[in-house]
């Protein structure tokens, strides 16, 4: 069925989520016999990382490592997808102090945790401000456990491994810069949705498994995993672009419209822009106000149904993703990872959460 989860994606989560327990636990421990407040920060990583998440980035590396000829069963490649979830983990920290968002995973957020935690202490200075603090600290150590997984990689590895950093990093920067200039231009926003996202949960994780396993093939299998990865990524976040704007509280863990109410400068909403009337682009300029009411974000959801934006952009999605299965044809990887990977492209393209 479109949208559930391969059962390979599953077996794999369940590998990951295992070492990352293991991990967390160890540090958890060593930091916590040093003085009990330490064990809060590593505590906050494991709640994050534990309470869920698909382990798409894990799964791709995965497949990567796989396709290139490595081992399915290979420590290496266990570590390095727990090594994404905890790189994620750093950059939904970090993300949901930079939103101001109150729940991720239907959980309260970090930043908000120890906020209130300030002030049902009555501790000095503003809760606020400790609390964002408290986020962007767990955010850096997550950022740091990642890098120490990873200290067996090969130095091809390690390259991917550092752009890949970087590219997240100029995404969000993009992501940020784009929401308060209100960038509603197509090419601008596929480019913010490209760095933030597409890249770093499906074309470099792949480039990193290949190249964990076999890294004096990097030239041979790069390309063919980037025809792949690039359109299949741009599809990935285009569908969580779609969540954001439409997706229900309970299934998706975050607000309804939260994409609208943060004015995130996304390709649906610039494709509702470039399609709308005067009259439709009165409603499309609330968006961004962060005490929308629920009857406007309502109203905005109306007019990007009714520009056709919508069914534009699930065409788009469509044929990002048959142009990233039809390159597998040619891709010379094992044929047991050309076929979980068709597999990931159906899940990752139509899912709901």
């Amino acid at each position: 069925m479109p949208g559930s989860a391969p059962a390979s994606l599953l077996h794999l989560a369940d590998r990951v989520t295992a070492r990352l327990n293991e991990f967390l636990a160890a540090e958890r421990d060593r930091w916590a016999s040093f003085t009990p407040e330490l064990a809060q920060p590593i505590d906050e990583i494991r709640r994050l990382v534990l309470s869920g998440g698909k382990r798409l980035r894990p799964a791709f590396c995965h497949w990567g490592y796989v396709g290139a000829g490595g081992a399915a069963n290979d420590q290496i490649d266990i570590d390095a997808g727990a090594a994404f979830e905890l790189m994620h983990a750093f950059a939904l920290f970090h993300d949901d102090v930079m939103d101001d968002a109150d729940s991720r995973r239907n959980q309260p957020t970090t930043h908000v945790v120890a906020a209130a935690e300030h002030a049902e202490k009555g501790w000095a200075g503003e809760s606020r401000r400790y609390g964002e603090g408290v986020a962007i600290l767990v955010g850096d150590l997550a950022f740091v456990y990642a890098d120490q997984l990873l200290e067996e990689a090969t130095p091809a590895a390690a390259r991917v491994w550092n752009e890949l950093r970087i590219e997240l990093n100029i995404g969000q920067y993009l992501d940020i810069l784009g929401g308060v200039s209100r960038t509603r231009d197509i090419v601008a926003s596929e480019r913010i949705c490209r760095y933030k996202s597409g890249k770093y949960t499906i074309e470099r994780p792949l480039h990193l498994g290949a190249v964990l396993a076999a890294p004096e093939r990097a030239d041979e299998l790069l390309p063919h995993l980037s025809n792949y990865g690039l359109p299949l990524g741009d599809a990935f976040q285009m569908r969580d672009d779609v969540m954001g704007a439409f997706g229900d509280e309970a299934v998706t863990g975050k607000p309804v419209g939260g994409d609208l109410i943060e004015g995130k400068p996304t390709p649906l909403l610039a494709r509702a822009t470039r399609r709308a009337s005067p009259q439709q682009l009165t409603v499309l300029d609330l968006v961004g106000d962060p005490h929308m009411s629920a009857e406007t974000v309502a109203a905005i959801q109306q007019v990007i149904v009714d520009t056709g934006a919508l069914d534009e952009l699930e065409a788009h999605i469509a044929t990002l993703t048959e142009s990233a299965v039809t390159s597998l044809e040619h891709a010379p990887i094992t044929d047991v990872a050309k076929t979980a990977l068709v597999e990931l492209a159906e899940y990752v393209s139509q899912r709901s959460v």
